[in-house]
């Protein structure tokens, strides 16, 4: 069969992985060829990929969706397009099993306008439809021969459905209208310029900030790994050599277990594959192999060129020399990452900046090369944050809202309640937001002691909403500011009332005197397994406004008498604004929110008469006097918040805190 020679090729999906690299090697190879990209930049393209072919006369890039007949009919008459490589596609199968019907909505319905489109137009002379090796499902773990072309599809996930569902499509037309289809399917890709939620990038940026590398299951699943590089050849010889109506399979016979990749990476890294490999819940449902018959392809002269070693090198280099390429990829690197949620794409310019004018607008000079409809907001997503937050009726939810009013950040309220699932995905969905905050907990009303007897009510909230709240996060690929309590430590022989030792981030709590402690201290246990999560141990609560009743300082300024006992504390003017930083820079883990140090009832009793009411009188009691007239138990404790410090240098210690923004602020007396 003779050679096909396109002239104007459209390829879908070209800002993504593995299309960018076909239409940057196609730029570089045949100068004649017009290339235009259709590309709705969705969390897996970026721009950036197509630096090589920025410059190039013939080159052209369009920001538009493959789900919009008017768009795509537009583009094939008024561009000429005799060639279309379909690669655009929802691609991730953890994403299909949190959002099935987005991939039916882009990789089959997506398809169907493009097909249709050629059948309208009657001028394309070549449909190259790129699917995957998924199509096939499983391969028995004893095959030596792999999956041919002409094997039975049985695909084995939402993912791999929709694909299935797709080629039907695409056979269809081909034999219904006589359209010019041609197929592939192929082994997985890696390299340079792909988006970590996939395996092998995943596992190199975590590898670069020495974090464990997580696999489903157990890790014998079996898959082969292909270099883009040659795939992206590949695809240049099934473009001119590959026959109409037939399909390619695109593949290596050489598998690797997920583990064996885990432990390369981690000995590129120098890192111990003991220590640094961690097992995860598996998929709902994860094939063990997918192996590939590549006989036919070969026959049109292709073969792999680059080795797994030399490929992973380059692949660990180029992250290395590029680890902001992606922005902040915090959400793709879970192990079960639920990116298709996340609001917005990866929409930079060509130079890589995110400031300044962009050339993808429609007043730019290069207009004939580069086409990209005006969004109502010319701002990055991913730079614009917007905080849901529960807790709204609750003083430091309320906060919150406050701060980000003042800050500019965009924020709403959630609408939820914490045990009601459903709601709470409503509202990731409809308010799409970057992070979430909860401040919304039973702390007792007016205080602890109603915990003892509404015990139900208080686990419904602060144990299983807080838990529903974070695994939708999790789902969602979200992280949760959570407002948890320091009130779950008590003094004890290793940590001495006046000993300047306190409990750090990884102690296991040691004070169960009230219900409402005994709650929170569940739930964080069980949060440490949320990788998601950002816990936040507030204690004593102090803010500027004296007259709220929650305040610390308003609180025992009203008792006829107090303990006198030192307490690590919480000045929320400082550190309140201090959440959003940590939220920002998408810190996890456990954190001691406190300010350094200690303060007793009394110290503070006392600046509140030297500031506030010289007048002022106040009363001790001994614990034991106190017990007389509570239900629960207090805790008192000293948090080390050396962890904040180190992270925040201008941290105050809590007896400065307390000066600069509650007593000088709120002074009535005549400054010395």
């Amino acid at each position: 069969m003779a050679n096909y020679t396109p002239k104007n090729i459209l390829i879908t999906g070209a800002a993504g992985f593995i299309a960018s690299h076909v239409c940057n090697r196609l730029i570089r190879n045949y100068p004649q060829y017009k290339i235009v990209v259709l590309d709705k930049l969705d969390y897996c393209s970026n721009l950036k990929n197509l630096l090589p072919s920025k410059q190039s006369p013939n080159f052209k890039f369009v920001k538009g969706d493959i789900g919009s007949a008017d768009l795509v009919n537009f583009l094939l008459i008024t561009e000429s397009i005799d060639t279309i490589m379909h690669f655009a596609a929802q691609t991730h199968v953890d994403n299909s099993f949190g959002n099935s019907f987005e991939f039916t909505k882009n990789n089959i319905y997506g398809t169907h306008v493009l097909l249709e489109a050629c059948k309208v137009t009657g001028q394309v002379r070549r449909f190259i439809h790129v699917s995957t090796d998924e199509v096939y499902g499983e391969t028995d773990e004893d095959a030596v021969v792999g999956n041919h072309e002409a094997s039975q599809l049985l695909p084995t996930n939402p993912y791999s459905a929709t694909k299935a569902g797709a080629e039907m499509l695409v056979m269809a037309y081909g034999r219904s209208y006589g359209l010019p289809v041609i197929t592939t399917r192929g082994n997985n890709v890696y390299g340079p310029n792909q988006f970590p939620e996939k395996l092998i990038p995943k596992f190199i940026l975590l590898a670069m900030k020495g974090k464990p590398l997580p696999i489903h299951g157990d890790g014998t699943n079996v898959r082969s790994y292909l270099y883009c590089e040659d795939v992206a050849e590949a695809f240049e010889v099934i473009l001119h050599k590959g026959e109409v109506g037939h399909v390619y399979n695109i593949g290596t016979k050489k598998e690797r277990r997920v583990i064996d990749v885990a432990k390369d990476i981690c000995k590129l890294f120098n890192m111990d594959p003991e220590t640094n490999i961690k097992f995860v819940e598996n998929r709902p449902f994860n094939d063990q192999r997918y192996f590939l018959d590549d006989q036919k392809l070969k026959n049109l002269g292709w073969s792999e060129r680059t080795t797994w070693d030399e490929g992973l090198r380059k692949t660990m280099e180029w992250y290395i020399n590029n680890p902001d390429w992606w922005g902040d990829v915090t959400g793709a690197l879970l192990p079960h990452p639920r990116m298709l949620m996340m609001p917005g794409g990866v929409e930079r310019l060509f130079d890589g900046s995110d400031n300044g004018n962009s050339e993808f607008s429609n007043n730019t000079p290069k207009q004939d090369r580069m086409v990209v409809p005006t969004s109502k907001s010319t701002s990055s997503p991913r730079k614009s944050l917007k905080f849901l937050i529960y807790g709204r009726t609750g003083w430091i939810g309320g906060l919150l809202g406050q701060l980000c009013e003042k800050q500019g950040i965009q924020y709403e309220y959630g609408r939820g309640r914490l045990e009601d699932r459903s709601s709470l995905v409503a509202d990731i969905q409809n308010i799409r937001p970057t992070h979430v905050f909860n401040a919304a907990g039973v702390t007792g009303r007016p205080n602890v002691d109603w915990c003892e007897s509404h015990k139900t009510e208080t686990i419904r909230t602060n144990v299983a909403g807080t838990l529903t709240l974070a695994d939708v996060c999790r789902e969602f690929g979200l992280l949760m500011m959570n407002f948890a309590t320091g009130c779950i430590f008590e003094y004890d022989n290793e940590h001495p009332l006046g000993s300047g030792i306190g409990f750090k981030e990884e102690d296991k709590p040691n004070f169960f005197g009230s219900f409402y402690s005994k709650t929170k201290a569940m739930v964080e246990e069980l949060l440490r397994e949320y990788d998601n999560v950002c816990t936040l141990r507030v204690r004593m609560p102090i803010s500027s406004d004296l007259n709220n009743p929650r305040n610390f300082i308003t609180k025992i300024s009203r008792y006829s008498k107090v303990v006198n006992i030192p307490n690590s504390m919480t000045v929320l003017d400082e550190l309140l604004p201090i959440s959003i930083e940590m939220a920002k820079k998408n810190l996890r883990g456990i954190w001691n929110f406190t300010n350094p140090g200690v303060v007793s009832h009394n110290e503070i009793l006392e600046m509140y008469k030297e500031y506030i009411e010289p007048s002022f009188t106040y009363a001790n009691f001994t614990l034991e006097e106190q017990a007389k007239v509570i239900i629960a138990a207090r805790s008192n404790n000293e948090m080390d918040a050396t962890k904040l410090k180190a992270e925040f240098p201008e941290l105050l210690s809590i007896k400065e805190s307390l000066i600069k923004y509650v007593f000088e602020p709120n002074r009535k007396t005549p400054a010395a």
